[in-house]
């Protein structure tokens, strides 16, 4: 699928394209599948090589990846009431908007921040956040911090390895499969936790 190759997505649709791709999959129900971690470290990488300015690149991906959270929470505040309102069915519970409500009163700025890092999650956290109604103020707030730490963590990653090892880009596919592989293992840690 060469169409998410972030080498690809980078070099072709250049700093607008990665920050509209950051912000559809930061908080856009249908953003889930686009490469997030592994298209900012690329661009980072890029930015270490001349292809990008590193500045420009850092400041937009940080708005995009917030501004991205906040549609997110915004389309998930509409749906939220409606959700609330539903009869249980075969693949929906009120039981399990509940449980979601209480997880985010108890665990709701950790989450916020956590799921930069989990693809898939990243793209649903806000959504939910706003179906619960978690306080407008905390969410953005965390989202604020969530942003900025994955967005320059990942960006200087990519550009402090491009700057250190020559052509690192030969061996650009290894590190972005451990990239995906790292940004899992939290969800798998507590998936086995659970079990």
């Amino acid at each position: 699928m060469e169409f998410l190759d972030p080498l690809i997505i980078a070099k072709t649709l250049g700093i607008f394209g990665i920050i509209a791709i950051i912000f559809a999959e930061s908080g856009l129900f249908f953003g889930f599948f686009l490469p997030g971690d592994s298209l900012l470290f690329t661009a980072g990488l890029l930015a270490s090589q001349g292809y990008l300015n590193i500045v420009v690149l850092l400041v937009l991906s940080f708005i995009s990846a917030v501004l991205g959270d906040n549609v997110g929470y915004i389309f998930g505040k509409k749906i939220g009431p409606k959700l609330f309102s539903k009869k249980d069915s075969l693949f929906f519970k009120q039981s399990y908007l509940i449980k979601t409500r209480e997880f985010y009163e108890k665990h709701g700025k950790k989450a916020i921040i956590l799921a930069r890092f989990i693809p898939v999650v990243r793209t649903f956290t806000p959504i939910l956040a706003g179906v619960v109604n978690m306080e407008y103020k905390t969410f953005f707030t965390f989202n604020i911090i969530g942003g900025f730490i994955w967005t320059f963590s990942l960006i200087l990653l990519g550009y402090f390895l491009g700057t250190a090892i020559p052509s690192v880009e030969e061996h650009l596919t290894p590190i972005i499969l451990g990239i995906i592989f790292i940004s899992f293992i939290p969800a798998i840690t507590e998936f086995v936790k659970k079990k």
